[in-house]
């Protein structure tokens, strides 16, 4: 089946979109011979398509890991800022993986990362509901804070649905949502009087961070596998 090109060079694992289309327009890519030019459509299994005299196979082996995400770290291949990117730490996977979703700067814990563009858009897309849990260190009047955090609240005017949301110890509270926008649980805090002290994702799905040490990674056990490629059904 023919695709654009810049997409056929993501899918198997050369470089991103973006940086595709600056290969095409530089003509350091041909299909069958010919410099190609944006907007060239192939097909990777029938046509040869060639980067700097190195043909490019078909999609990349599929790749499934975790990393226990550090503070400090941008959750993207690369900054423009010279800030320290996630895929430094997986850098010895073997493939070229992204994030599926984001932690901020200054949060951590439990961050997927894959090569498979089809489950990555699963993970993310509101109507599968996937649920993401954060451990969050806070500091402020708890017994005021929680009606307001269980029940109905927004972002931005537009209604959460409702998190789940239990104490886990001092001052240390868990907190289930689904919807993942933009620093959602450091803002549904603010929203009921709280300081986020430390945030930590420990689970998505029913995948767990587990004792992975901080900073590593370990590729997804079948059994995990199996569940990202359900969501494709």
């Amino acid at each position: 089946m023919e695709e654009r090109l810049q997409k056929i060079l993501s899918a198997a694992g050369v470089c991103s979109r973006r940086t595709a289309e600056e290969y095409i327009a530089a003509g350091r890519v041909t299909v069958n011979g010919v410099t190609a030019a944006l907007g060239t459509r192939a097909d990777p299994v029938r046509d040869q398509i060639v980067l700097d005299g190195h043909r490019v196979g078909g999609p990349a082996h599929p790749v499934y890991l975790m990393l226990n995400k550090p503070r400090g770290y941008v959750t993207t291949l690369s900054d423009e800022r010279g800030r320290k990117t996630v895929a430094e730490l997986v850098s010895g996977c073997g493939a070229r993986v992204w994030p599926v979703g984001r932690l901020d700067l200054d949060s951590e814990g439990l961050l997927l990362m894959t090569n498979d563009g089809a489950v990555t858009n699963r993970l993310i897309h509101p109507r599968h509901a996937v649920e993401k849990e954060y451990w969050v260190r806070v500091s402020g009047d708890l017994a005021r804070a929680l009606p307001r955090l269980r029940g109905p609240m927004e972002l931005d005017g537009v209604p959460l649905a409702p998190a789940k949301v239990t104490e886990q110890g001092a001052n240390c509270l868990s907190i289930v949502i689904h919807e993942g926008k933009n620093r959602q649980v450091r803002r549904m805090c603010a929203q009921a009087g709280l300081t986020v002290k430390t945030l930590r994702r420990v689970r998505e799905g029913p995948i767990f961070l587990g004792d992975l040490p901080v900073g590593r990674w370990r590729p997804l056990a079948n059994t995990e596998v199996a569940w990202l490629r359900e969501l494709l059904l």
